[in-house]
């Protein structure tokens, strides 16, 4: 039996095209006066409060927020909601205080790996280098991967043909116009974004009726909402640690750290920003929540799109469209411009070819190819959650030796071994892609040689143990 799609393919995909270039179009014309070096890397650190609070939430907020906490809120519950939004917008407050202090010890930055670059020798910045860059390919990948998947649902459309369009339109305004250009077209996109949030969810509140409460969650399934359902605590933490760690990393934060005209600016701008995340990340939290008690054998994360379209409505059909697209393109354009600013500022160091050398061209070149890569990914539909979490894992590693190196001087030697006993050790309990065992247990040890809470556990103590076993490693050495 053929399923019955929402919309037709002709009509999705010429709202994709239209919108698609209508983004590329603003940002190539807003950018032609904004040109340079300067511009491209940091907007000439000349943002105000409106235009960096719009770009933080819309590069946060990609189209993730439709499928990850819907998701998480039907087996980690309450907890797994305030996880995730916390997770999300946490960094926003830490950069606050690494914001300042990145700023002053370093005003004509524009990355984190320049200020690593001062701090540790030329062999562990390159390592650090390469996580950031690895993680935020995989976040790249499954933003695209995210829209094509959400256009396929609603239209049958292949994955490739949407895979296709947002990268050729994201490529095309944000290679030419660089930071100046994401930021512009992310204030637009931004606002479309809360517009048709606000709307969505306010047409599920008012067609659930009286289902759409906390009580007809905890009549139908009180554990996601229980304080002694442990999957709840586990899946919070889990969700905080890795979504936190990771966005720390993020070169696209630190380029709005160093583009904000002054301090004040960049702090009231991160404050309203943590604001601004939580709440929307909270509500799709709720909803899955609600779609799952109202049918459980709903897939999980396409809670929010059944519960819109459960009448078939093709003007819904039409904003959701609009909705992932700008999520994801505001995203997309944000990742762009962070790998290739990446290239620019570090590859100096990192390859040291010729002074002549166009850096800037050539991160035109390898960005590309990383999209072709992307694209490839996207156009085959692979589940990527499961590598998203190892790129997760990595980034926790890193976290507490990088941070704490902001205040404290950390022998080389001793940041690479804190780091590596991290990473292997949280591989070693790193769960395997069935989530039923992992390197430690269940290969190399019995899992009956475990409690069942260690077994139940396997990804939650694998972050945990990749996250503070670095600073039980610093704090044993005596830095």
């Amino acid at each position: 039996m053929d399923k019955i799609y929402f919309l037709s393919q002709s009509t999705s995909l010429t709202l994709v095209i239209t919108i698609s270039l209508i983004f590329a179009a603003l940002g190539l014309y807003h950018s032609r006066k904004f040109q340079g070096i300067n511009n491209y890397l940091t907007a000439n650190r000349k943002i105000d409060l409106f235009s960096l609070t719009t770009s933080l939430v819309a590069s946060a907020l990609g189209a993730w927020i439709l499928f990850g906490p819907v998701a998480a809120a039907t087996w980690g519950g309450i907890g797994a909601v305030i996880g995730y939004a916390l997770g999300t917008a946490f960094p926003m407050i830490f950069l606050i205080f690494l914001g300042k202090k990145i700023r002053n010890d370093f005003p004509k930055g524009s990355s984190l790996i320049q200020f690593m670059r001062k701090k540790f020798g030329k062999s562990l910045f390159k390592l650090i280098l390469l996580m950031t860059i690895f993680y935020m390919f995989i976040f790249l990948c499954a933003e695209v991967t995210a829209v094509a998947v959400l256009i396929n649902y609603l239209s049958g459309t292949e994955l490739w043909i949407t895979a296709l369009i947002v990268l050729i339109s994201t490529l095309a305004y944000t290679l030419y116009g660089g930071l100046r250009a994401s930021i512009f077209t992310d204030n637009i996109q931004m606002v479309v974004m809360g517009v048709l949030l606000l709307i969505l969810i306010t047409i599920i509140s008012s067609s659930t009726e009286n289902n759409f409460s906390f009580e007809f969650i905890e009549n139908k399934n009180p554990q996601l909402l229980s304080s002694s359902y442990i999957p709840s605590y586990t899946a919070g933490l889990t969700f905080f640690i890795a979504v936190a760690a990771t966005n720390l990393f993020h070169q696209g934060n630190w380029q709005r750290v160093y583009a904000a005209k002054d301090y004040k600016t960049l702090k009231s701008s991160l404050i309203i920003s943590f604001f601004i995340i939580i709440p929307i990340v909270c509500l799709m939290g709720f909803i899955g929540m609600v779609s799952f008690s109202l049918d459980s054998n709903v897939r999980p994360d396409l809670g929010f799109f059944t519960l819109l379209l459960k009448d078939q409505t093709e003007l819904l059909s039409l904003m959701i469209i609009v909705l992932g697209l700008s999520l994801t393109i505001s995203t997309v354009d944000t990742l762009v411009n962070a790998i290739s600013s990446l290239f620019i500022v570090d590859g100096k160091a990192t390859f040291k070819l010729d002074k002549k050398t166009d850096y800037l061209k050539i991160s035109k070149f390898f960005i590309i190819l990383l999209s072709i890569i992307a694209f490839g990914v996207a156009s085959k539909g692979f589940d990527i959650l499961y590598l998203f979490l190892l790129a997760d894992l990595f980034c926790c590693a890193f976290v507490i030796t990088v941070f704490y190196s902001f205040y404290k001087k950390i022998n080389e030697k001793t940041a690479y071994l804190s780091i590596i006993i991290g990473l292997v050790a949280g591989f070693l309990m790193f769960p395997f892609p069935d989530f039923s065992k992992s390197l430690l247990v269940g290969v190399f040890l019995s899992k009956e040689l475990f409690s069942p809470f260690v077994v139940q556990s396997l990804l939650f103590l694998s972050f945990v143990v990749a996250t503070f076993l670095p600073a039980i490693i610093l704090k044993i050495k005596k830095i």
